[in-house]
């Protein structure tokens, strides 16, 4: 939140300063307003109006970032002064000090360490008692210090122990994003190399192999090659949290074809059956779909019960990929999370594969949801027809 002139929430010293700049104004304009309530201390008035406005415009032109974190600080100081300013002008009435000088507080809270809003104490003691004893003010009413200046100050430090607790948890959720990404690319890129040299020696085994050996090797080489799918689903799943951006390679396909494509790749004890027109065509990223199928057929087998049945048919202007188990279906409180990431986790997985699905379906401008049925549930991606 540093970047750009005119945002006012963030952290750091240019956010702070902006912000200062911004209750300065107020407090100008508030004071510019206090000339019709109260005319004949016009020229008190405005010359509070145009120490806000200059000591907002100093806020806000400073380079702040080049100096020490808490330098905005210094801002403050001056504005109890205008503060205090504001009370001579007004004859002694406090009215308006009082909440500005709690929201300056506030406002150092938010930004600065507990010792600055300590160093406060006496710049805000002398901007709110010294024009109550110039105007000549009771001691019913320099008393009200008593109650005020504590008050603002334990306020202050709650703020400042709410923001520095935020502030903690922002850099260790940064740390946990730095491992988890590293953690990520290491485990996408690091295994492809041994990847390929196993997908190598199947190849070669490959070539003089027979019978059940043949089709053993063949069953290696298709998982070796959803293996290397996965490490780019990794990659996948990193720029989606990212940048919330996924290119994808559409094109025609046979939705019968990339069904028995995938199902290839599915256990052959499994019992995972498809109803598939043969004539059906459907505009697709073909590594997209079969990530979305075996997730749903995965995710059917694991918590459902079999049969599980593939479906896609034509529903007007989308395709419609189905997959039904015939479980117990989806209990009532997973049901708002459902497609949120790690929605089902647990011994049996970390609760990716339906948040992968429906993140594949929103960037080919579908949806994906989850249908009741008798029994069972039936999740259903949606593709647009083109």
């Amino acid at each position: 939140m540093q970047n750009g002139p005119i945002r006012l929430l963030g952290t750091g010293p240019r956010a702070a300063a902006r912000q200062a700049g911004v209750l300065l104004t107020v407090a100008g304009l508030l004071a510019l307003l206090g000339i019709l309530n109260d005319p004949g201390h016009s020229d008190r008035l405005l010359l509070v109006a145009l120490c806000d406005a200059a000591l907002a415009l100093i806020t806000l032109l400073v380079p702040w970032e080049r100096l020490h974190p808490n330098s905005p600080a210094v801002a403050g100081i001056g504005a109890f002064g205008v503060l205090g300013l504001s009370t001579w002008s007004f004859g002694g009435i406090a009215t308006g000090t009082g909440p500005f000088l709690v929201l300056l507080y506030a406002w150092a809270a938010l930004h600065f360490p507990r010792w600055i809003l300590g160093a406060y104490a006496v710049p805000a003691t002398v901007a709110y008692l010294v024009p109550l004893i110039i105007t000549g003010q009771s001691p019913i009413v320099l008393g009200s210090a008593f109650i005020l200046l504590p008050a603002a100050l334990a306020i202050a430090f709650l703020i400042e122990a709410h923001a520095r607790h935020l502030r903690d948890d922002r850099r260790r959720l940064a740390r946990i994003e730095q491992w988890r990404t590293a953690m990520i690319n290491t485990l996408a890129h690091d295994v492809r190399a041994p990847l390929s040299t196993v997908r190598v020696v199947l190849e070669e085994l490959r070539e003089t192999a027979t019978g059940q050996q043949a089709r053993m090797l063949d069953a290696g080489l298709r998982q070796t090659a959803r293996i290397a799918r996965l490490a780019d689903g990794l990659l996948d799943v990193h720029r989606i949290d990212s940048s919330g951006e996924l290119k994808l390679d559409r094109a025609h396909h046979p939705a019968h074809a990339l069904v028995k494509d995938a199902l290839s790749y599915v256990r052959d004890d499994a019992d995972v059956r498809a109803e598939v027109d043969l004539d059906l065509r459907i505009f697709v990223d073909k590594q997209r779909f079969e990530q979305i199928l075996l997730n749903l057929i995965t995710n059917a087998l694991r918590y459902g019960k079999a049969p599980v049945i593939v479906r896609v048919v034509r529903d007007g202007a989308f395709d419609r990929l189905e997959v039904r188990d015939h479980g117990p279906g989806i209990p009532e409180t997973l049901r708002p999370r459902l497609f949120g990431q790690f929605a089902a986790e647990g011994a049996q997985g970390v609760g990716l594969g339906l948040w992968i699905v429906r993140q594949f379906a929103a960037a080919h401008g579908g949806q994906a949801s989850a249908e009741a049925r008798d029994p069972g549930v039936a999740m259903v991606v949606t593709f647009p027809v083109v």
